[in-house]
């Protein structure tokens, strides 16, 4: 049903390569959340990604190429984000709470997400890489039901793009995918609205993978995919972040300024297996988790220790999108 969905999706304006299909989100569904980066392949294919179309299947984000097996380790993934100054995991979560009950949110949790992430395409022979942001917007009901979007961004060489000096993610404003959602395409193991209270933000967080006693990694975990589905109130934020702190693993990083050219400050979690690390961005204006970024720590054929594997930012605007 979903590859007919995608397939079918605007077929005046969307070439039916412009959104993987069915077998690729599976695919990559599978890679996301492990531990471990991504394996090469035989097929030479780059796959862009955002949030809505993952989100149809398992909720799940990733970005990934396949690669011919003879390709060494490929340079030239996205700078690191620099942080500066001295901080603690419970000064960044206090100074947010600070921040959530003073800022304006939703009033009650939303079911439309904007999302700014990115894809990659991998040239093997040459070894050149090429970053493709894309900008979505989804916007789904209880039913399954729902419309997705999905524009275009600026394609870069991640040799040029300088990390706090100006934003990487620019919107072309081309429309590459425009996807309705008949009852029962989207899949979700939360569909009620959430209650303001932290008891049922956890229990939405188990009901998306949280274990009963986790790691900074399981609690970031969730609620990414939380994230990536629902715009939560200020409240529930404060609930999220407060469940981070409270597992005691994470490490803060200090401030800086992420990739659409918002001051945050970072925490960095890490798997419980070493291989990944996930950066949580928290907005130093508002409070709320606005993105994650994750960089692989063991190198393989793929990566080297140290890249930037994938991005995703929340709290993106209309006028980001436009």
């Amino acid at each position: 049903m979903l590859e007919k969905v995608i397939s079918d999706a605007d077929p005046g304006r969307t070439p039916r390569d412009a959104a993987p299909d069915a077998g690729a989100i599976a695919t990559r569904d599978r890679i996301l959340r492990s531990t471990a980066a991504p394996k090469k392949h035989r097929r030479v294919r780059a796959l862009g990604w955002a949030s809505g179309v993952v989100a149809v299947a398992t909720a799940s984000v990733v970005a990934f190429a396949l690669l011919t097996p003879q390709v060494a380790a490929v340079a030239g993934t996205p700078s690191p984000l620099e942080f500066e100054g001295e901080a603690t995991v419970a000064g960044i979560v206090d100074e947010a709470q600070t921040d959530l009950a003073a800022s304006a949110g939703p009033a009650e949790a939303e079911r439309t997400v904007r999302t700014a992430s990115w894809g990659f395409s991998v040239d093997v022979g040459n070894e050149v890489t090429t970053v493709v942001p894309q900008l979505s917007t989804l916007i789904w009901e209880p039913d399954g039901s729902g419309r997705m979007t999905i524009v275009a961004g600026v394609p870069y060489d991640p040799a040029d793009a300088v990390a706090n000096s100006a934003a990487e993610v620019t919107s072309s404003g081309e429309v590459v995918t425009d996807l309705v959602m008949e009852p029962g395409d989207f899949t979700t193991p939360w569909t009620t609205v959430p209650a303001a209270d932290g008891e049922d933000t956890a229990a939405m967080l188990r009901a998306f993978g949280m274990p009963d006693d986790p790691t900074a990694f399981d609690v970031e975990s969730a609620f990414t995919s939380v994230l990536q589905q629902w715009t939560l109130t200020n409240a529930q934020h404060a609930a999220l972040l407060s469940l981070l702190e409270e597992t005691g693993d994470g490490v803060a990083l200090g401030t800086s300024t992420d990739r659409l050219g918002r001051p945050v400050a970072g925490i960095r979690v890490q798997s419980p297996d070493g291989a990944v690390s996930d950066l949580v961005l928290i907005s130093r204006e508002t409070g709320r988790i606005v993105g994650v970024e994750r960089t692989v720590l063991i190198a393989d054929e793929v990566f080297d220790a140290g890249a930037i594997i994938s991005y995703e930012m929340w709290d993106v605007t209309e006028e980001m999108i436009e």
